[in-house]
Order: C-alpha cells, then structure tokens, then sequence
C-alpha cells in the first residue's frame, strides 16, 4: 500500500521538484503536531533511549529538511509550530521541556540540527525569539560543549553547533572546535577515509557523516578556520574518487553497514558537495547522482499507510533496526536535501544532469578493504575486516558477508538455528552438526590489493579460515583454506533472489542456479571436494529490499577434521547476460592455484598474508 500524500511520480528534476517532495515529506507528519508541545509521536515502539528523546529526535530531524527550504527561500510547512516547538523544548519553565542533556545523550545528536538551522537561517528564525528565547535556546545547545560522547562521528555535533553560534552572533568556545577536531584526527586513516572512531567500521557513516558535515563547515568556516576548511575539502575530494563508486547506474546505492534505515542519507555526501562546491566531478555529474538517488528511493515502498517514512530499508522492516532507531530515525535521510540551500541560480541548478563519468569496471579501495565491480545492470562490493564493536542487530548480516549488492541487497539474519534463519547468502557458514550456524566475523588479519582481499578469521578457536576474494571480471571467486580441529557442516551461499514466483532451480553435485523470469544467480564448486547444489528460502522480511521469501542459491558439504579447500564462483545478474561457459575454470598445484576465466585469468598463491 503507497500513501496518496506524497505524489510518487514526482519526475524529481527540478528545484521545485524536490521543494515539493521535502514539503509533502514535511505535510505528512504534521498530524501529528500537538499544540504547546515541542516533540512528535510517531508510533508505539523506541529506542534505547525512550520515547520522550524518541520524540525530541522526530521532530529536530524533520529541520534537515525545513532548514534548506528556509536557506533557499522558501517557508516550511507549518513554520510557526516549529518556532513554538523550539521554543517550548528548550524553556526549562515548559511542561514539554527537552531536559538537561548527559553523558552519551541523543539529545547531542540532534543538536546538530539546530547548528545548521541557525547558520543557515538564524536570522529567519531568530526573528520571531525574545532575548530570552534565545538565551534558552542557546543555554540548551552549549550543553554539547562540555558532556562526554561516544568516540565517533559524534564530534562533529558540537563542532555544528558552534558554527551555528558563530554565525548568528552567540559566543563560540573555540576549545570546543579543537578538542574535537583533535579527537577525530586520530583516526583518519588517509587517502580521504576514516574510520568511525578507533578500529571501527568504514561505512556510510564517513560519507553522511564526517564529510557531510565537514564540507558544511568547510564551506561556513572558510574564512574564519581557512586551513582546516581547506585540508577538509582536500580529504573530500579524494574520498568522492572512491565513494562515486557505491551508486550504480539507476540510483541504487549498495546497501551494507548499520543505519540503513535512514535511506537516502546515502547520498548525503553528493548535497554537501554541491552545497561546499567542491571541485571534483561537474555540477552536472553530481546533479545526477542525487536525483537518480532520489528516484531511485521514490520508487521503494518506505512509507506507512499515511506517508510517513518507515524504519527499515526498501520497506518497513522492524527486523533490520538498531538498538537506536525510533520512529523519526528515517528522517535524517533529509540531510541529503541540503542542495536545497542552493539557489535557483546555482551551478548546481542550472547544469544538465548528466550520467556517471567513465569509470572502472573494478576499483579497490585499500583504506576500506573493499572492492566494488561495475557488472551491466548489477553493481556489487566485496569485503573483509569489517566489524560493530558496539554489537547492533545483525552486525554479521550488515558488515562480514563476503559480498553486498545494489540489486539483490543481503539478508538478515532470523536466528542460529536452522540454516533458512542463519543469512546464509554471500556466506560460508558451518556448523557443529547441530544445525547451529556461524560464519565470519571478526578478523585477525586483513589484506587489499587490486582485485583480491584476504582475510583470516577462526568461527571456533580451533578452527582457522584463511578466505581469499577475488573479482575475475564479472564473476566472484572465492578461495578458503580450512584448517579444522572439528568434524563441521558447511554451506555457502551466493545472491538472493526474491522468491515470488520462485525461480527454477537447477541443482547438481556441485552447484546450484536460481532463474526467474529477469534474473540468474548462481553459485559453482570448483574444489576437487564437490559440494552439493541446494536452495535455502529465507523468512519473510528478512531481505533489505523484499518483503517475500529470497531464495539463496547455496552450496553444502561435509568437513572432517583437517585441512580442506573449498573454491567457489558466484555469478548474479541479467538473466540475457548470463553465460554459463564463462564460468572460471581452475588447476591446483601444490599451493599455487591458476584461475582461467574468459575475460581474464590470474594465478594465486595460497599463502596466507600472515605468518602460520
């Protein structure tokens, strides 16, 4: 069921285009505005931090889109309940009070928003305030200065909101710009990425995070902070080089990390670009890559009933949440309408959307350790070393398979036992014989060079994987060398299909394939131990982009106690594209294994990148 307030064939091309959407997006919620209060209330579930902040965060997010309409000219939906709003949140006389904001607060999330809104629009918005007004105001706000926060990307929300002081006139604690700068510093890992915090994941969270913001302050700061705002935008550009790589030809963007949830965010980095003017691919380049994005997502069933954004990805789906995602989480997908901000007469405005530029059909990105493949119609990652300390709902779904996908998502896991439960999809997963399964998560080591990422990771203390990934042209080669103190089951698995109609399956002793009438995902046993062709069905809503059943094409054997290698191919795509002699073909020799593909072959040698 689509919303009928939130006109979803919007052509998404012009300024006003995207106005209406971010006002229809806006319209939506607005029912549920209550007068003399400062939150909204969206649905009967929260986060970790309950449902007065919950209601605090729905409302602060929905300015990620008010405050571009009022940079660029254009009042909001319902203005004057977000003046009272605010108002009413931060009086410590107000019933609907925010409250004092302490250690590791999602009130210091928010107040980010409240930074770019006064940079932005202060003058606008101020407007309307008593001197005690804004001394409330910013008494609530300087809360963040001195409160201590997770060691991440949350540095950059006071860092906001003292460029929001700055530019409407309130005092700035320039010990609070440096001391979190500082911070983040230590883990910028060069050649434009970071880590989210120390030996943490390099997710989306560097694109719609530190680059978002620090291209907005690149671009508000310019003057007052040249060098820094200068070295920013160095580390963007050269993050854009990589980055440009995740969005495929129709919009989609590869789906892998935590926070999915907030969509379109996913793009958020692209805005900030053309908001900071960052000269590193045409107006019209990035033009494209937002209004693709932005399409693209128009098309996902992502609301409820009455229009308001859903928690999950392509659909609602309460599965795939964080410990921190209430229902106005989504909202900060609005981020990416910064572009808002921009004038009619911008660069960005008034150039030709164009395509993406000419890009390679691999690119490896090292700092990341992963590589992404541009197949025809299928846009695909691999990757390794990837771990959530923090431990979020499926963390092993969401960062240590070995392959995402723009086209055919991942699935999340349901529960250890039973293998239809266990995500088995760009898995290799083993069990104890028990039909308990468990696959890679942790890392003791990890290796990217052009084409190959190597990683060794041990399910049991006794059991040692050493795990090569390969991209042979289309195809997705995978090599694992077991070293096993324990008698296990194994089973791997490729893409997933949706299974509505099933697909035919063609299953042997020794691979399995999955066709529908558009599609074809297959999966080969090229080890001298054949494996048996199977098909596992997924519970519903276990997929990031469809609700029913998926079908995962996978492979399944036996392990006795020793040494094992198993060498799998994965193909997955157009089912007109699919060749099925072009699958690879390999010779073992001692521990040098030659692959022989027909667009390209290679030789291997199974030495693992650390000493035995």
């Amino acid at each position: 069921m689509q919303p009928e307030n939130i006109d979803l064939a919007n052509p998404l091309r012009t300024r006003n285009d995207i106005q209406q959407l971010v006002s229809e997006l806006l319209n939506a919620v607005t029912p549920y505005f209550k007068n003399e209060t400062s939150r909204v209330d969206l649905a009967n579930f929260t986060a970790h931090y309950g449902q007065h902040v919950a209601g605090i965060e729905a409302f602060s997010r929905l300015l990620w889109g008010a405050t571009p309409l009022l940079a660029g000219g254009c009042e909001p939906p319902q203005f004057a309940f977000y003046l009272q709003a605010i108002k009413n949140g931060t009086d410590p006389q107000h019933p609907d009070y925010w409250g004092p904001a302490g250690p590791y607060d999602q009130r210091i999330v928010e107040m980010a928003a409240y930074g770019l809104l006064l940079a932005l629009a202060g003058d606008t918005v101020l407007a309307h305030f008593t001197a005690r007004e804004k001394a409330n105001l910013r008494d609530w706000l300087a809360q963040s200065e001195h409160q201590a926060i997770p060691d991440n990307n949350w540095h950059f929300f006071p860092i906001l909101v003292q460029v929001g002081f700055s530019y409407c006139g309130m005092a700035v604690d320039s010990d609070v710009l440096e001391t979190h700068f500082a911070a983040m510093e230590c883990y910028y890992l060069g050649d434009g990425w970071y880590s989210d915090g120390p030996d943490r994941p390099r997710d989306y969270y560097i694109s719609m995070g530190f680059h978002f913001y620090g291209l907005i302050y690149a671009q508000l700061m310019a003057d007052i902070d040249p060098l820094r705002c200068a070295e920013l935008r160095r580390r963007a550009r050269r993050f854009a080089e990589d980055f440009i790589y995740f969005f495929a030809d129709d919009g989609a963007a590869i789906p892998f990390g935590r926070s999915l949830t907030y969509r379109f965010a996913e793009a958020a980095f692209w805005s900030a670009a053309a908001f900071a003017r960052l000269d590193v691919f045409s107006p019209g380049v990035i033009k494209g890559i937002v209004l693709r994005h932005l399409r693209w997502w128009l098309k996902q069933p992502m609301f409820d009933r009455d229009g308001v954004l859903s928690v999950g990805y392509s659909y609602p789906n309460l599965v795939m949440a964080e410990d921190y995602n209430a229902p106005g989480s989504p909202y900060w997908g609005l981020k990416t309408m910064l572009v808002l901000a921009l004038g009619e007469d911008d660069p960005f405005w008034q150039a030709t959307e164009q395509a993406l530029p000419p890009l390679a059909a691999r690119h490896s990105i090292p700092r990341a350790d992963q590589l992404v493949v541009r197949q025809p119609g299928h846009l695909w990652m691999l990757t390794a070393g990837q771990i959530e300390r923090n431990n979020f709902v499926n963390t092993e779904a969401k960062y240590c398979k070995f392959a995402y996908s723009s086209r055919y998502g991942f699935t999340c896991e349901r529960g250890r036992y039973g293998l239809d439960h266990s995500a088995v999809d760009a898995m290799l997963l083993l069990s104890e014989k028990d039909n308990y399964w468990r696959g890679r998560r942790d890392c003791e080591a990890v290796a990217t060079r052009e084409g190959l990422i190597y990683s060794r990771w041990r399910p049991w203390h006794d059991v040692t994987i050493d795990s090569w990934l390969l991209a042979l042209g289309v195809w997705q080669l995978r090599v694992h060398r077991i070293d096993s103190a324990r008698e296990l089951d194994c089973a791997e698995g490729g893409f997933s299909l949706v299974n509505r109609p099933q697909p035919e399956v063609f299953q042997t002793s020794g691979g399995c394939r999955l066709r529908s009438a558009t599609d074809i995902s297959t999966i080969h046993c090229l080890s001298p131990q054949l494996r048996q062709g199977a098909l596992v069905l997924t519970p519903p809503n276990s997929n990031l982009l469809y609700a029913e059943r998926a079908a995962v094409p996978v492979l399944r054997g036996a392990l006795s106690r020793g040494q094992h290698l198993l060498i799998t191919a994965v193909w997955a795509g157009d089912a007109a594209d699919f060749i099925p002699e072009s699958c690879p073909q390999v010779a073992i020799d001692g521990d040098q294994l030659r692959i022989v593909a027909a667009e390209a072959s290679l030789s291997l040698a199974l030495i693992p990148e650390i000493p035995l």
